[in-house]
């Protein structure tokens, strides 16, 4: 299957109807791709928290209804990044959003792991609850979002899920950079999937990402990154098997303790 991380540009120069559509375009562009993605938060910005009011929206909003179309004229599967929900409660999530070909959101979720320690996504936004999954025409794939790279155990519980192909939108800091190299590569030597880490580029809430979006197989090889952190689409065909095989040929995952005992 083939897959395309669209690493977008999200600055302070767009209002969030332009970059949707800008969006929407680039993603039609992709006719032929099985599955594409974009960044966090790439509406509002993800360090542009004084936005986040004006630009939340709910799970049928104008973004959903905007990559729904996208993805039906594409033909692929499209992980439109995430946006920042507005639940009927009133609380914000920052929720990814999985449509089919057809254009169908068959699959969202809540961020777990909340950002900012005392600032911003950690006070302003609520957390989520459950690990998902979505079967899909070509494996399982997880859905984990930025920050959540740092805590292993949800890739686990991911992996227990079923996952074969684990997607992470992020608007990572540049300042940051070589955590992230690191950490997608580990995430998914550690797991034995596909993992496909889509990082917004630009400058927002004063905050610079660090672009860098990675395809990396289950042994941690990087079979495609963003050269710089400029404004770029990569591809890569993968081979789904390769997850069965390589989960046979070294069954490390096989060999695990402590979390069983502790089940």
């Amino acid at each position: 299957m083939r897959a395309s991380l669209i690493q977008l540009s999200v600055d302070a120069s767009e209002s969030a109807d332009e970059r949707r559509r800008r969006a929407a375009s680039l993603v039609r562009g992709r006719k032929g791709d099985d599955l594409v993605v974009l960044p966090e938060l790439w509406t509002a910005g993800a360090w542009a928290y004084d936005r986040w009011g004006a630009d939340c929206e709910a799970l049928d909003g104008p973004t959903a209804e905007a990559m729904s179309a996208a993805a039906r004229e594409a033909g692929a599967w499209l992980h439109a990044g995430s946006i920042v929900e507005r639940d009927p409660d009133g609380t914000l999530y920052n929720t990814a959003l999985l449509f089919d070909p057809a254009g169908e959101l068959r699959g969202h979720y809540r961020k777990i792991h909340r950002y900012g320690f005392d600032t911003g996504e950690a006070t302003m936004m609520g957390g989520g609850d459950d690990v998902v999954t979505v079967p899909t025409d070509f494996g399982v794939v997880g859905l984990a979002i930025c920050y959540d790279l740092r805590f292993p155990e949800l890739f686990r519980a991911v992996l227990d899920a079923g996952a074969e192909l684990i997607v992470v939108p992020a608007a990572w800091p540049a300042a940051r950079l070589e955590h992230w190299r690191l950490l997608t590569r580990t995430r998914a030597l550690e797991e034995q999937v596909f993992l496909l880490a889509c990082c917004a580029t630009g400058k927002h809430g004063g905050m610079q990402q660090g672009g860098h979006s990675a395809i990396v197989d289950p042994w941690g090889t990087v079979l495609a990154e963003a050269r710089t952190a400029e404004e770029e689409t990569v591809t890569a065909d993968l081979d789904m098997t390769e997850v069965a095989r390589i989960r046979t040929e070294l069954p490390v995952l096989r060999d695990r303790v402590l979390d069983r005992a502790r089940s």
